[in-house]
């Protein structure tokens, strides 16, 4: 569409300029670094990084009935680099260049509401954002847009050449580093490293497909994590975990989509959402403070984070109500169906830390919740959802558990509209779902399938007639006779009445 054709007052703002300041801030020493380096720790103290606009007053000059309008009409543009999470440029990536954009499909995931029988039965409105929908079905592809793109920008501007990108990962974060990294070919190879046997076969499968070095390794995610780390310090690869303060601007964009789904309209509205490594979190939590200091929305909505008893250091971290007395303390992890969630020492938790503080502050209350879940409840939860029309994966069922856990907690009631974060496709996750109907979990997973939840195929095979096979048609009265007693037994099964003549 022509931007003459938008209205006046935002047509000069519709297609993004490069704008602002970026730099890496450290949460710890609070120095300043440049962003023309790939840095993921502070090089003076070695904390965590997160990127900071110095210019984002400048936000404000524009309305918020002006940014509303610029973002809803961004959608009728046929700019590739604008299609996905960088409708949002100006707060996620606005000293990009649109030609340094990647867009794979990623972002704008539908927000789907629940189905009602289920919404009246747990009593209270809530919607599954299917984040499994983008292109390497899962939310990770948000954050690997924006490190991706950054790095084709010092590609093309001549700051680096070939790149190797590596990543330690439970599944989705390889396969979305292995895909992006793939697009970008010959420029970038992709490396990953797995926690042997404790990735989905389908998770394998994709960083395989995408021509990416698998590595597994003994332990699990936080072993790997390691690894990783001691590989960036050492030798000259970019680091894809969400270390890198890049794919946390771009998980920013979840909170961006939410905010416009709701027509910015968010003060009866929450969010759950899985903690695993406390990227995500961190993400959200910083795009709607962004957001609401820009004037776009009003108010902050509220912050539910969900971890399963198995890996937990977020909500033991939490339960501690005195913020003067609260000491983090990594966890040793056990077995986990939301196998993205499996980590006892987040990376992010600094950035965790300092995020809710600013966003409890900024809203004048407490506004950020963690809550704990069994794993148990995150199996349970998975089923009952998809068996009710959704595609929830196991964090989709955490978050469930975890909405469920909120209203009884009171934290949470029916004068709210709730949003689960399910962040990654079922079918990544379908081992677990026949593991449940056929009671194979092991004993430390502490998973007992309920009868009522289990589903199985049932073998239709009619007696004493001739049976069809492969390669060995029947004749056409034997065939009918067969199509007559299976449809028969199939009606009987069912209970089907039949038509009246």
């Amino acid at each position: 569409m022509n931007t003459s054709e938008f209205p006046e007052d935002i047509q000069e703002h519709i297609i993004p300029k490069v704008s602002g300041n970026y730099e890496y801030h450290c949460l710890n020493c609070c120095n300043v670094w440049d962003i023309d380096q790939l840095l993921y720790t502070c090089p003076s103290c070695g904390h965590v990084l997160m990127i900071k606009d110095q210019q984002s007053d400048r936000l404000k000059q524009l309305t918020a009935k002006q940014w509303h309008k610029i973002f809803n009409y961004r959608k009728l543009l046929n700019i590739q680099g604008l299609k996905g999470i960088f409708r949002y440029h100006e707060f996620l990536g606005s000293v990009l260049p649109i030609t340094s954009l990647i867009y794979l499909g990623e972002g704008h995931t539908p927000m789907i509401e629940a189905n009602e029988m289920l919404q009246k039965q747990i009593g209270i409105r809530f919607y599954y954002k299917n984040d499994g929908q983008n292109p390497s079905a899962s939310f990770k592809d948000r954050g690997m847009a924006c490190a991706l793109s950054y790095i084709n920008h010092l590609i093309r501007s001549g700051t680096l050449s070939e790149v190797l990108a590596i990543c330690a990962s439970t599944g989705d974060t390889s396969a979305a580093a292995a895909l992006y990294g793939a697009y970008l070919s010959p420029h970038i190879k992709t490396a990953v490293l797995l926690p042997h046997k404790k990735v989905t076969p389908q998770q394998l499968s994709q960083p395989l497909g995408s021509g990416a070095k698998v590595f597994e390794i003994p332990g699990v995610f936080d072993d790997c994590m390691k690894v990783v780390e001691a590989l960036s310090d050492h030798y000259h690869v970019a680091l894809l975990n969400s270390k890198n303060a890049w794919r946390i601007l771009g998980q920013e964009s979840y909170s961006y989509e939410i905010a416009q789904d709701f027509d910015y309209q968010l003060s009866s509205v929450a969010l759950v959402v899985p903690i695993g490594n406390a990227g995500n979190i961190t993400a959200v939590m910083n795009g709607l403070i962004k957001f609401y200091q820009a004037g776009i929305i009003k108010d902050l909505p509220r912050i539910i984070g969900v971890q399963s008893s198995h890996a937990d250091p977020v909500f033991r971290y939490y339960q501690e109500k005195d913020a003067n007395k609260r000491n983090f303390k990594p966890v040793t992890v056990k077995p986990s169906v939301a196998q993205a969630a499996m980590i006892g020492n987040p990376v992010s938790m600094p950035r965790v830390i300092n995020r809710v503080n600013r966003y409890n502050e900024i809203s004048g209350k407490e506004n950020v919740f963690v809550v704990q879940v069994t794993e148990q409840q995150i199996m349970d939860c998975q089923i009952i959802a998809n068996k009710y029309g959704h595609i929830a994966c196991t964090h989709g069922g955490e978050c469930l558990a975890g909405m469920i856990t909120a209203v009884k907690q009171k934290i949470i009631d029916d004068q709210y509209h709730v949003v689960l974060d399910s962040t990654a496709h079922a079918l990544k996750f379908s081992g677990f779902q026949n593991q449940y109907f056929q009671n194979t979990f092991e004993p430390e997973f502490e998973i007992i399938p309920k009868n009522e939840l289990q589903n199985f195929p049932e073998l239709i095979k009619p007696k004493d007639i001739k049976l069809p096979a492969p390669g060995a048609p029947l004749d056409p009265d034997s065939f009918q006779l067969f199509v007559n007693k299976t449809s028969s037994e199939i009606a009987s099964c069912l209970q089907l009445k039949k038509r009246s003549i």
